[in-house]
């Protein structure tokens, strides 16, 4: 008697076993679904029917992180863009809490699947290549381009978490702001803006197609003719020498610095001759400013952090 309980009871764990082996097999056979109502949302990688009113959203950039934070909403996880990289400090405590899983290159898909979400919010140009295990896990949704499209990216992922109409007013009234400060700074674009940043292993600056020459843009603020990169296709970013800093020059200069080694190499460069005798710098109208708002943060809060600081930084050189 005691052999056959004992059969019985292995043969109830074998059952479940291979139960739970077919209901594995039958989730990683298609695309996940919402069990409950759902939306059609067109994106980079094709259609995706996500849930109303999504509740466990993982993010897999900081612009998403940014509109979730924009439209008062936290996920349950994120990718950050680097291991040693910390969650934006401009996002809030609440957002410290938000589970690391990977990051922008590498996001972790078992990390992510253990989040049990429902809405992946991610990006064809960093993770297209993750895109079919990730929308085995939960209904996804991917931007294409990042920086350029950082309008049209924020209000698709507005729509993809309900929140399309929100999204809409809100990016209205950032724009309506940035015109209005370059209205309150009588004829912005006689002032030119020099941005650059330093990265760990080169120095760039920023042309009319970043974010923050997008954002420089729509305040009306003018820029130093060489970083508008006329003769390049790619009017995001350039790499400066540091030999060539004069070039960086203008009526002010923005820095910032992406991670400690890019910090050190800044604190060594500014404090150099050829940094000391650009023009703004002689003038003392060379400013760091964060790089979590003016590099990474891609999107609407961000951008209103940085109109902060050209209001700051701007209005007494108008002034003149």
């Amino acid at each position: 008697m005691k052999f056959l309980g004992l059969g019985r009871r292995l043969g109830g764990a074998v059952a479940g076993v291979l139960a739970a082996g077919l209901v594995l097999t039958a989730c990683g056979s298609g695309d996940a679904e919402s069990s409950g109502p759902t939306r059609a949302v067109k994106h980079a990688m094709g259609e995706a029917k996500v849930p109303e009113t999504p509740k466990r959203i993982v993010v897999l950039d900081t612009d998403k992180l940014d509109t979730l934070k924009t439209l008062g909403m936290t996920p349950v996880g994120t990718v950050l863009p680097g291991e040693a990289a910390g969650m934006p400090k401009y996002l809030g405590g609440e957002f410290a809490k938000v589970k690391v899983v990977g990051t922008t290159q590498e996001p972790d898909v078992e990390g992510i699947a253990a989040l049990r979400p429902d809405l992946i919010l991610g990006s064809k140009f960093r993770q297209e290549k993750f895109y079919r295990e990730l929308s085995k896990i939960a209904p996804t949704v991917f931007t294409d381009k990042i920086g350029i499209t950082w309008k049209q990216n924020f209000l698709l992922d507005a729509e993809a978490v309900g929140k399309k109409a929100e999204g809409q007013q809100k990016l209205q009234a950032y724009e309506a702001r940035a015109k209005e400060l370059g209205k309150s700074l009588g004829d912005p674009a006689k002032l030119k803006v020099s941005v650059i940043r330093f990265m760990p292993d080169e120095l760039r600056q920023y042309g009319p197609d970043s974010f923050s020459g997008i954002v420089l843009r729509d305040v009306g603020a003018g820029r130093p003719k060489l970083q508008l990169l006329e003769d390049k296709a790619d009017k995001r970013m350039a790499p400066l020498s540091p030999e060539r800093i004069a070039d960086a020059d203008g009526d002010i200069v923005f820095v910032a610095a992406y991670g400690k080694k890019a910090a050190q190499d800044q604190a060594k460069i500014t404090a150099g001759p050829l940094w000391k005798k650009l023009n703004a710098v002689k003038a003392g109208h060379s400013h760091v400013v964060d790089d979590e708002i003016w590099m990474t943060g891609i999107g609407v809060t961000a951008a209103g952090l940085l109109l902060d600081d050209l209001q700051k930084y701007l209005t007494p050189l108008a002034k003149k």
